[in-house]
């Protein structure tokens, strides 16, 4: 549901065959949390909802980071490639960091706790275009369904987790 939120913001880049005025900040960092959160999901038991729908995510972000570099201007293409390198590098390396350094029955709490923190970034990574919004005095670019199904999914993830009694989902 949260990953259909921006198909009116992609609609609108493909008509326009522009980018301009969006950013490409809450995809990047919904594709990283949702490959963070597949980890997470491997390194606990009974998690086959929380691989499948991370997994879709990543499908879904992908072809919108992918679109949205296709439209982009030059400026916003190499931003959004260098945001998607350092935002790798540093999955990587904590990948490693939690493999090599962190004892098993700590790495998913570990994991965890960097999932959640993650998982807030993605909440307010839609707030970057408020300047823009107040500074224009338009709501043009203000990813309203995102913002509102981002609200869902955490109220709908939050209970999950409680389910679960997983405090790092909830």
């Amino acid at each position: 549901m949260v990953y259909l939120a921006p198909i009116p913001t992609f609609r609108q880049i493909y008509k326009k065959k522009t980018s301009e005025g969006f950013q490409s900040i809450p995809y990047v960092v919904a594709l990283f949390s949702a490959m963070l959160w597949i980890y997470y999901a491997f390194l606990k038991s009974n998690t086959t909802l929380l691989i499948t729908i991370n997994s879709v995510g990543c499908l879904i972000e992908t072809v919108y980071i992918l679109l949205f570099i296709f439209y982009a201007s030059k400026k916003a293409r190499v931003q959004t490639v260098k945001l998607l390198v350092l935002l790798m590098v540093c999955g990587m390396g904590l990948v490693g960091v939690t493999q090599f350094v962190v004892k098993a029955s700590e790495r998913a709490n570990v994991v965890g706790w960097f999932c959640l923190i993650l998982s807030l970034c993605v909440f307010i990574a839609p707030l970057c275009i408020v300047r823009q919004v107040i500074q224009t005095k338009s709501v043009e670019h203000m990813p309203f369904l995102l913002s509102l199904f981002l609200t869902l999914s955490a109220i709908m993830w939050f209970f999950y987790g409680l389910l679960l009694k997983d405090h790092n989902i909830a």
